[in-house]
């Protein structure tokens, strides 16, 4: 177990976010949730998940309902390396259905806001390529892509 783990803030939706998330993931699993007891200060619920603990690809998260004071921002987000266009467009798919949005170069965000990166591992060998041209070429044709698309990396 590792000493350092993400932690997300959610308004009220920390289980259900939590539980779609690791029904997408291998090796995922809810952990623990502790709930709010009767007596809790306002808004919260008693009996409404307080912290979620679960595991996401072997990865420990902690999330919590803390309430809207803080929102989710593009300045982290959750990286995910996807080895197959299948793989990136299920969670392609997944993660930007119910009110998710799509974002450009491989980026989307959620339904709760939270934002990933659906990134194939051949990208960054296809914008590492000592032909500088080609290299060019891939960034630009990636740049102009929400869902990465690596048949079109490739023929770029």
């Amino acid at each position: 177990m590792s000493s350092i783990s993400p932690f997300l803030w959610f308004d009220s939706e920390a289980e259900e976010a939590a539980n779609f998330y690791v029904s997408l993931f291998p090796d995922s699993r809810i952990v623990s949730v502790a709930r709010y007891p009767d007596g809790a200060p306002e808004p919260a619920t008693p009996g409404e998940a307080m912290s979620v603990t679960f595991v996401l690809d072997g990865l420990d998260f902690q999330a919590l309902n803390g309430g809207p004071q803080f929102a989710f921002t593009e300045a982290i987000s959750l990286y995910v390396t996807a080895e197959t266009q299948d793989k990136i467009d299920f969670y392609w798919d997944a993660l930007t259905s119910d009110g998710g949005e799509a974002g450009q170069c491989g980026w989307l965000k959620d339904r709760w806001g939270l934002s990933w990166q659906i990134v194939p591992p051949v990208l960054g060998e296809l914008l590492g390529y000592r032909d500088v041209a080609r290299a060019g070429r891939v960034m630009r044709a990636m740049l102009g892509m929400q869902k990465i698309v690596i048949a079109d990396l490739e023929n770029a």
